[in-house]
């Protein structure tokens, strides 16, 4: 078996902080209002870049131009991990919609 090494693409967690929390976001305004549209058109971006990652990745063992099995496995968890974030958020929207279409008037 070959010699396995370390991760390449896994990194430890970041804490959020003030700074990262705005980081690939336009503002909206000067009050540093981050529009929620285009929040989730950035999430939805990296949920597909890291889709088409994975899938790169298998593509690339399967043809034999990688041997690196660890990188497509990883690869694949953190683009389900994504599309589970994103399914998590999509089902919490639709809620709220729900809720705010049944408030009395």
């Amino acid at each position: 078996m070959a010699n396995i090494g370390p991760i390449p693409s896994v990194r430890p967690p970041l804490a959020p902080t003030a700074a990262r929390a705005g980081e690939g976001v336009s503002q909206a305004g000067a009050g540093g209002d981050a529009n929620f549209g285009d929040m989730l058109k950035g999430a939805l971006g990296q949920a597909d870049g890291s889709q088409q990652e994975a899938v790169s990745a298998v593509q690339d063992l399967l043809a034999g131009k990688s041997e690196d099995l660890l990188s497509a496995v990883s690869a694949m968890a953190k683009a389900d991990l994504s599309f589970k974030m994103l399914l998590g958020v999509r089902n919490k929207v639709i809620d709220a919609y729900k809720q705010t279409m049944n408030m009395q008037i």
